[in-house]
């Protein structure tokens, strides 16, 4: 199959997937929010938000195996596929064990001398903590799966186990309406349950469908290669892990000056970012593997190239969603949940434009992933994320209020965006100044022009129903009206109808061949 055919499938997979997740998604927690309510729900974000942050960590460390493997996809040699996946599993069961001991230890810490919790829910809270130290292991020893799954192109399979995930939680939500057991502790342990039998259902499906994926460590362990392996994604994973420590950082901070109803707050928000950013981590999914076999393959112009185009694309996809839900945040939540917590809406927004400036150089990083010399940028890049807890302290201490963490988190943000650029001239050779004003330049001026256009309907009308549908559809039209005659080159105008033609043809002749049939 032709790269661009096979990327056409990879995304129309993957957006089904994610259109069906993001529905279930949003639902489940309105019924969840629902049930435990605000104390309760903001103790589940606060002690276990990292099950929310493991999906980011999860992509980062399967992007590290994944390297590897559709690197010598590239090349064609299939011993050393073999030989990566059976040091990837043994590396990470390696790694799952070492951080479970880990979280053991420090958390049990900050249960007894940091946490803003009630004391009557402490014991539950750790209950909960312990049962996400469960779903840490089993999702981090999923990660070579993962990363065979994606190294191999088989988004079907992916779309479908994350299907799958949502019903099974929305099952879960469900459930919680009518159990009399004490809801915050079944919650988290069905939530871990379900982490467990994905784990299941991919490795029985790559052992029969993938021969590399066999685990036979004796015959193909490899020193040098675990031991480089080990260097790449221990530095990955300390780069995921920065993100991790300063997102969960952030809501201890905000539980400390607050109580654990903001973290309910910061809960929400963090859940509306994540299925807004669904459409953009969904087309990065399906370019990922093309930008790493291109760097396997010798061909580093294709490479820089698609990653330009992954940084644009997710930054469009976000904004062509996220306008909208800023601008219409207040009719949003009311209509999603039955009880709004404070600050809300302020959260939602700013922790949205964090995102989107992210999406400016989300391309590059995995471009800097297929190069591999990882160590000083992952280094410089958690040291400034990292920087956000000290800064969030002493805004907060000075008496601020609670959203002035995003308010610098928006900031920081820009700064390592900055580096990574300038990283990626190191590394890959990359044109700062052409990725400046080919990539940034051609991204920002199209959306907000397309946010003014957006805003005009809250000049006209009243809030309500009417406008939010009036404001969805003028900023979408706004934003691919402006995208394609301000933010695409001719180039990127003609490759991406190409694209489409090509899609809607495969799609015509299969209904043809079935109406024959």
């Amino acid at each position: 199959m032709q790269a661009a055919n096979r990327v056409v499938l990879n995304t129309g997979a993957l957006y089904g997937r994610m259109l069906i997740t993001m529905s279930i998604a949003l639902y489940s927690t309105r019924l969840v929010l629902n049930a435990l309510g605000a104390e309760d729900y903001g103790i589940f974000s606060l002690v276990s938000g990292v099950i929310v942050m493991l999906s980011f960590l999860n992509v980062a460390m399967t992007i590290s195996t994944q390297r590897y493997l559709s690197y010598f996809i590239g090349a064609g040699d299939q011993e050393k596929l073999k030989q990566v996946f059976n040091s990837s599993v043994l590396l990470h069961f390696l790694m799952g064990i070492t951080l479970v001991i880990i979280f053991e230890v420090v958390g049990m810490f900050f249960f007894n001398q940091v946490l803003n919790i009630p004391a009557v829910r402490l014991n539950t809270a750790k209950i909960i903590f312990h049962f996400t130290v469960i779903s840490t292991f089993f999702t981090i020893a999923s990660v070579p799966y993962d990363a065979t799954l994606t190294a191999r192109e088989n988004m079907l399979l992916i779309a479908g186990i994350g299907i799958w995930e949502s019903l099974a939680k929305l099952g879960i939500a469900i459930y919680l309406q009518y159990t009399a057991y004490d809801k915050l502790v079944v919650y988290g342990g069905l939530i871990a349950s379900v982490t467990i039998i994905s784990l299941l259902i991919k490795r029985v499906y790559c052992s029969a469908k993938h021969q590399e994926a066999h685990i036979r460590i004796r015959r193909y362990f490899s020193k040098s290669l675990l031991k480089e392996m080990f260097s790449y994604a221990g530095w990955n994973m300390f780069g995921a892990g920065s993100v991790v420590a300063r997102n969960q950082g952030l809501a201890m901070i905000l539980n400390v000056f607050f109580g654990a109803v903001i973290n309910a707050t910061y809960g929400i928000a963090n859940q509306v970012n994540s299925q807004l950013s669904y459409f953009s981590v969904t087309m990065l999914q399906s370019l990922n593997p093309q930008i790493i076999k291109s760097e396997g393959s010798g061909d580093r112009p294709r490479m820089l190239r698609l990653a330009m185009i992954a940084s644009k694309f997710s930054f469009f996809l976000l904004s062509f969603f996220a306008i909208p839900v800023i601008i219409e945040m207040p009719e949003l939540l009311k209509l999603w949940l039955k009880n709004v917590p404070a600050h809300s809406i302020i959260f939602c927004r700013l922790i949205i434009i964090v995102s989107m400036i992210t999406q400016l150089t989300v391309g590059l990083q995995v471009a800097i992933q297929s190069v591999g010399r990882i160590k000083t940028y992952q280094i410089v890049v958690s040291a400034l994320l990292m920087l956000n807890l000290p800064v969030s302290y002493v805004l907060l201490k000075t008496g601020l209020p609670p959203h002035a963490v995003l308010v610098s988190a928006i900031c920081i943000e820009a700064v390592t965006c900055s580096y990574r650029v300038l990283a990626a001239h190191r590394l890959t050779g990359l044109s700062v100044s052409e990725y400046l004003r080919k990539g940034v330049l051609t991204s920002l001026v199209p959306v907000a022009v397309a946010f003014c256009i957006a805003l005009l309907p809250q000049l006209v009308m009243a809030q309500g129903f009417l406008r939010l549908l009036v404001t969805c559809c003028v900023g979408g039209a706004s934003v691919l009206l402006c995208v394609k005659f301000l933010g695409l080159t001719a180039y990127e105008q003609e490759k991406i109808e190409g694209i489409i033609m090509k899609g809607l043809s495969k799609v015509q002749l299969r209904f043809s061949m079935a109406k024959a049939n």
